[in-house]
């Protein structure tokens, strides 16, 4: 079962939206994801996204396993010049939910393509979305050539500390 972009953010059961292997998808804006916007220099950007549920056969039998894809092109910036930075967004990652209290199977600890997630009732998808992109944005932004902005009038002021450095060599200064 799909739904194509129904507005909602909340899984009321993610045992079983897997279980019934059932997915969602949609489009969502940029800016409604606050703790992404510190890194955006427009947030006008618009992301398609797709959650889907399914069984997999695991050391415990059928275990559930939850779909997260992300694709658009965010516009950062720039951590040297302060520009907009195009950059290609794409998340693909394969969750394994957990109860709350329940142990994080050993096999999962060991397999790098899975990551567990506890969960305890509902799902915020909006949040989840969030969270991993954020995970994937690089650290510090950069284009590969720019330049530093400069103060007004294009050119550098001159250092506080430069009149200082005078000083220590003048003759009257000792």
């Amino acid at each position: 079962m799909s739904q194509h972009g129904v507005p909602f953010r909340v899984i009321p059961d993610p045992f079983r939206f897997a279980a019934e292997s059932r997915s969602v998808e949609g489009t969502f804006a940029a800016a409604d994801l606050l703790r992404l916007s510190d890194a955006l220099a427009s947030a006008d950007s618009v992301l398609e996204w797709q959650f889907e549920g399914s069984m997999v056969e695991g050391a415990q039998g059928l275990e559930p396993r939850l779909r997260l894809r992300v694709e658009g092109e965010l516009d950062l910036r720039c951590q040297r010049c302060l520009g907009g930075l195009k950059w290609p967004l794409r998340v693909d990652t394969l969750l394994q939910p957990v109860r709350s209290g329940q142990a994080i199977p050993e096999e999962e600890l060991e397999d790098d393509e899975v990551d567990a997630i506890e969960i305890d009732g509902e799902l915020d998808v909006l949040a989840l979305l969030e969270d991993e992109i954020l995970l994937a944005l690089p650290i510090a932004p950069r284009h590969q050539v720019c330049e530093a902005p400069r103060p007004e009038g294009g050119t550098s002021k001159e250092s506080p500390f430069a009149a200082l450095a005078s000083l220590r060599g003048s003759p009257s200064a000792e």
